[in-house]
């Protein structure tokens, strides 16, 4: 598994963590059953605090693309309740589209953002 954290982001470090799991199973680096680092190799491999995995860990887990288990550790099951998970992008993207209306991003330039990025993961 390969992460790379920037330290001088804004962004925070768990949050970071929990994207790239989620972009590494987008591009299908990560596979439904494949488990992940346990909390403490994975902190000494990147050189965060474990607190940082572990909560990155929960907001996985919390948002249906891991399950952890006691026993065999976190591992990804990507949640199949697809209608409750677009409500929540949804959601998400009303706020993106209402930051590009007040940006005066034509729809058509916000589709070609959204082309790009389904490029970029060599989707069509």
């Amino acid at each position: 598994m390969f992460i790379e954290i920037d330290f001088n982001s804004d962004e925070a470090l768990y949050l970071q963590l929990r994207n790239q799991i989620i972009l590494g199973i987008a591009l299908d680096e990560y596979h439904e059953g494949d488990a992940l680092p346990s909390v403490r190799q994975l902190a000494d491999d990147i050189g965060i605090n474990m607190h940082t995995v572990n909560k990155a860990y929960s907001v996985l887990r919390q948002d249906g693309y891991v399950k952890v288990d006691r026993r065999r550790g976190a591992f990804i099951a990507v949640d199949s309740v697809k209608e409750e998970h677009l409500r929540g992008m949804r959601e998400r993207m009303k706020a993106v589209v209402a930051e590009a209306v007040c940006r005066n991003v034509s729809k058509r330039e916000l589709h070609a953002l959204i082309d790009g990025i389904y490029e970029e993961y060599g989707l069509e």
